[in-house]
């Protein structure tokens, strides 16, 4: 099968799951699943792939590529009865240290441009726990951080373009005034989301981007942002 989405659908078919459930079992938030299967993510990386495979009960390869044959006939079962990972595909995170991988899905930051239209500069990183620790005051749980590279002026100073963005997807609702990642008028940003007294506001830092109420259902949270690092000459 030539695409990704095309493997899913027939995995969490013949799974007997819903798109809620796969969420779940990975560990992250529903739109992140829902964008695997429209098509906007071309392939799985890392955890993301384990868990999904292991979700799904396919071949970890045939997930990934196409590849070979969808059942995990060919792996060995341990004891308890699960899979062991093929220490091919299988990347293994150093003790000490936090696998952050990447979100899939693009982030504009104002002008429309998203991810999907530059290759990504950042797909991984490991940060060593105590800096994780010092950053963010706990240890999140396999998945559940992830990153995306900011695209665009309207955050700026705040984020440059190519900022590389830390996201807690398991925020997907509105938890104070704060940076967010969401999904409004079918484009993927980092914004900052204000209650008023009349509603919910976007706000961009760059006041060269008005700030806007936005409708009932207009705006779809996917994860709060957290921890922005850039890659900028000195």
């Amino acid at each position: 099968m030539s695409t990704l989405a095309d493997r899913l659908t027939v995995a969490i078919a013949q799974a007997g799951i819903t798109k809620a459930e796969l969420a779940r079992r990975v560990g992250i938030s529903a739109p992140s699943v829902n964008g695997w299967f429209s098509g906007k993510a071309k392939f799985l990386r890392g955890e993301n792939l384990l868990a999904a495979a292991k979700a799904l009960q396919v071949d970890e390869g045939w997930l990934a590529t196409g590849k070979g044959q969808p059942d995990r006939s060919n792996q060995v079962r341990e004891p308890d009865g699960d899979y062991n990972v093929s220490t091919v595909l299988e990347t293994e995170t150093p003790p000490g240290y936090v696998r952050f991988d990447l979100f899939e899905g693009g982030a504009g930051m104002g002008t429309g441009i998203v991810n999907q239209d530059y290759p990504e500069v950042v797909q991984t990183i490991e940060v060593a726990e105590w800096e994780v620790r010092r950053k963010l005051g706990y240890l999140p749980q396999p998945g559940r951080i992830q990153i995306i590279t900011g695209r665009g002026p309207s955050m700026r100073p705040k984020l440059e373009d190519g900022d590389i963005i830390w996201i807690d997807t398991t925020c997907d609702y509105f938890d104070g005034d704060d940076y967010y990642l969401i999904n409004i008028g079918g484009e993927t940003q980092i914004k900052m989301l204000q209650k008023r007294g009349d509603g919910m506001y976007v706000v961009s830092i760059n006041p060269d981007f008005p700030t806007y109420k936005s409708d009932d259902g207009d705006v779809s949270i996917l994860g709060k942002a957290l921890i922005h690092a850039g890659l900028r000459r000195f």
